[in-house]
């Protein structure tokens, strides 16, 4: 029997528009909360983020692609790079290939330069609720750094991926939410580790475990999940061979509809 569901956001529970059927959804979550089974947004996204996007719920938040964790609006667990070796890592990326397009994200906010361009300053207040603006990144406020945001301009940066590999070796993860954009974040801290967490607390097993997504840092949830659902539009062909299911599209409301009809109408 399901008795907990985790959902990527952007690709996955979010349509193209970047909403979702709220009324739906309440109907359904109400269902899952009587039957005690447990809702999970994990995501790349900010806890903020996530908060503004559900309100008030008695849920749990897998933020950062997993280094955070909150449940509802309660710090549950964290963590975070070593802050040396975390400024090491954005000297390199904004001294050294003089990348100055970076969303520094700490526990509390995330950072910005004062003097990126406006269009990027929008894309990064539309997805980082908490987010201040900052002269430097070489003097960084006093925060719990657990991850570093980009888009990689593939023309410019051909072997960023991998220079950035090497150079970091063991020390440092790159991960997918998408196309270009690239999560820099601390080996083993990822959507299916603290999914793996989050089971063990709860003294559930994978076969108890639904999971959605689309991306390339949904993997190792997917492969964690007995109930793996891959979403139709995902453009990962990678997802196609790891899921056990496919979903229908998230234009489609693909998450709600699989779970009315694989949760919610076995209870009925």
């Amino acid at each position: 029997m399901i008795k907990a569901i985790a959902v990527d956001m952007d690709g996955t529970f979010l349509n193209s528009n970047k909403t979702y059927d709220e009324h739906r959804f309440d109907m359904i979550f109400q269902q899952l909360k009587a039957q005690n089974i447990k809702f999970i947004a994990a995501s790349g996204n900010q806890y903020a983020k996530l908060k503004s996007i559900f309100g008030e719920r008695d849920m749990f938040f897998v933020a950062e692609n997993g280094a955070v964790i909150y449940e509802g609006n309660t710090l549950y667990d964290y963590q975070a790079f070593d802050r040396d070796f975390y400024q090491e890592m954005i000297d390199y990326l904004n001294i050294e290939r003089e990348i100055d397009n970076l969303i520094v994200c700490g526990l509390n906010s995330a950072y910005i330069l004062k003097d990126n361009t406006d269009a990027f300053k929008k894309d990064a207040h539309f997805y980082y609720r908490e987010l201040k603006e900052i002269d430097t990144f070489q003097d960084l406020p006093e925060d719990e750094y657990v991850k570093i945001a980009l888009n990689i301009n593939r023309e410019s940066h051909p072997t960023l991926d991998e220079d950035l590999s090497i150079r970091f070796n063991e020390n440092l993860k790159l991960v997918s939410s998408g196309r270009d954009s690239i999560d820099l974040i601390i080996p083993g801290m990822t959507k299916g580790s603290a999914l793996e967490r989050l089971l063990k607390h709860w003294q559930l097993a994978a076969e108890d475990l639904m999971a959605f997504g689309d991306a390339n840092n949904d993997l190792d949830m997917l492969q964690l999940a007995k109930h793996s659902y891959v979403m139709a539009n995902s453009e990962d062909e990678t997802l196609f061979k790891i899921a056990n299911y496919v979903a229908p599209s998230h234009d489609e409301q693909g998450v709600l509809t699989t779970i009315e009809e694989k949760v919610l109408q076995s209870l009925n």
